[in-house]
């Protein structure tokens, strides 16, 4: 009788180390508070932002990474992990989870207490891409880049409106069509 293949695990390190997860978007806070009440070791980096609504001004925690948890496991108990209602999967390469370096985890939790003020960018824009507005009053609006202004401001020619308007937009606003 041919004996059933073990499939291989994502986490095979005997020691606790520091993994990425994937979970649903806008429940990072509830997924952290699952993982804690298992026993899971996890951080979630929080920052402290000012939100607008139309009616008042307020200051919120918000993730600084969105969908990601991290947490602190090995391979006997990062099946814990997989159970928890909101968890979507490991960040993996070949298969197998990618650790993270416990310092990497100490730094960002150091740069975090001491109020330093954070962007997380995903994407780097160049001049003449094609991209559209995805939130805030020009949601929706398509143009080209006309140029980068630092780190955090575009200049966007928007052609939708049939006018040559330039708008100076925040970076975090924009994605690339």
């Amino acid at each position: 009788m041919k004996e059933a293949s073990r499939p291989s695990l994502l986490v095979d390190s005997p020691e606790n180390r520091w993994y990425a997860c994937f979970v649903k978007p806008r429940s990072e806070k509830v997924v952290a508070v699952r993982m804690s009440e298992t026993g899971i070791d996890c951080y979630l980096p929080l920052q402290r932002i000012r939100r607008r609504w139309s009616d008042r001004i307020k200051w919120v925690n918000e993730p600084l990474i969105r969908s990601y948890v991290f947490v602190r496991v090995n391979n006997q108990s990062f099946r814990k992990v997989l159970f928890i209602e909101g968890f979507l999967r490991f960040i993996t390469f070949e298969g197998r989870a990618v650790p993270i370096p416990d310092n990497q985890i100490e730094a960002l939790k150091i740069v975090l207490d001491k109020g330093v003020d954070l962007e997380v960018t995903v994407e780097s824009f160049e001049a003449g891409q094609q991209v559209e507005v995805i939130a805030g009053p020009l949601i929706g609006l398509k143009g080209e880049l006309v140029e980068t202004r630092g780190t955090k401001r575009m200049l966007l020619r928007l052609d939708q409106i049939n006018q040559g308007i330039l708008v100076t937009i925040d970076s975090s606003l924009l994605a690339r069509i």
